[in-house]
């Protein structure tokens, strides 16, 4: 008798190591799923406890992100964010996702009222 795996051996070994694969994979996929949820939310309600603030400002620098999806139908969509950054009067930079429309209207230099509220973006009046 050899001493290796036989046929029926190594597929006694698949049938076992498969569904541990696959139970792996799924606990990961779903604890990612959990930890982003959970990120989430720990943001907005820090967000929502954060004193609402209107401070000195000038748009320092703005950028966007395009990010490309593709579908199995090979249709695509393509997305884009907007971000601005913020310098205020001691020095410190913030920089917020903002609209489309905002970012529009935001040019750098510009000089202003920036209203936030933690992490989440309210608005700038020029001044």
């Amino acid at each position: 008798m050899s001493a290796g795996f036989g046929m029926g051996g190594f597929s006694s070994m698949m049938f076992t190591i498969v569904p541990i694969f696959i139970t792996v994979i799924f606990v990961l996929v779903v604890g990612g799923i959990i930890l982003t949820v959970v990120r989430g939310i720990g943001t907005w309600s820090k967000n929502n406890a954060s004193p609402r603030l209107t401070v000195s400002a000038q748009v320092v620098t703005k950028r966007t992100q395009v990010s490309h999806h593709h579908h199995q139908d090979s249709m695509s969509h393509t997305s884009t964010a907007y971000y601005a950054t913020f310098q205020v009067e001691s020095g410190d930079r913030m920089e917020f996702s903002v609209s489309g429309a905002e970012y529009g209207m935001l040019a750098e230099g510009d000089q202003g009222s920036l209203t936030f509220q933690g992490t989440r973006y309210l608005g700038f009046e020029r001044s």
